[in-house]
């Protein structure tokens, strides 16, 4: 029986490098994936699914309208498809994340979502609030902090490297913008 699958860590967990090796893998075996991420990264060179260790791979891409299962069930008429792969999962909205799990529950397609937990702020994204609400299956990656402890945080910097508290709950950016932390050093950043 397929499943729907949710991947989440913070930043720099390798949470693509994943996805694009298990798209490897299934195309190794001859099999078919569908691979989606959002559309929110306009940065150039984006629009592909990539790993900061230089992994890359096109795909589709997803706004808040699109209707995933509408599209993943037309492109499996034309070649059946072994999986579906997203990538920055926390951006897919309530609605597409049950069309997700529907993808697994009628047309037997299993559907593996990796995506970030909560935003600079510790909140829940709402992707992937849904998705820990209704996937069968929730995977932690990991993620170190500069201290050594497991990194479950992203705290967002300013362009001189200070913590930032306040903003949009989405704002693009890599290392630049982000790191990876505890949630120790996460609070004392932020306080600091």
């Amino acid at each position: 029986m397929a499943k729907l699958y949710f991947y989440y860590a913070s930043m720099n967990a390798g949470k693509s490098s994943t996805l694009l090796q298990t798209a490897f893998n299934y195309g190794e075996r001859g099999m078919k994936v569908s691979l989606w991420t959002a559309a929110l990264d306009d940065r150039p060179g984006f629009g592909a699914i990539s790993s900061r260790i230089g992994l890359a791979s096109d795909a589709h891409r997803y706004e808040a309208d699109t209707d995933i299962e509408a599209r993943v069930l037309e492109e499996h008429k034309e070649t059946e498809l072994a999986c579906v792969l997203v990538d920055e999962a926390q951006f897919l909205t309530k609605e597409q994340v049950w069309q997700l799990a529907r993808l697994a529950d009628e047309a037997g397609i299993p559907v593996l979502c990796y995506g970030l937990r909560t935003d600079f702020q510790g909140e829940l994204f709402p992707g992937s609030a849904a998705l820990l609400g209704i996937a069968d299956a929730l995977v932690e990656m990991k993620a170190v902090c500069d201290c050594g402890r497991k990194a479950t945080m992203n705290l967002r910097v300013d362009a001189n490297g200070k913590a930032v508290s306040e903003g949009a709950q989405t704002e693009i950016g890599g290392n630049d913008r982000y790191v990876a932390m505890c949630r120790r050093h996460f609070s004392e950043a932020l306080e600091g």
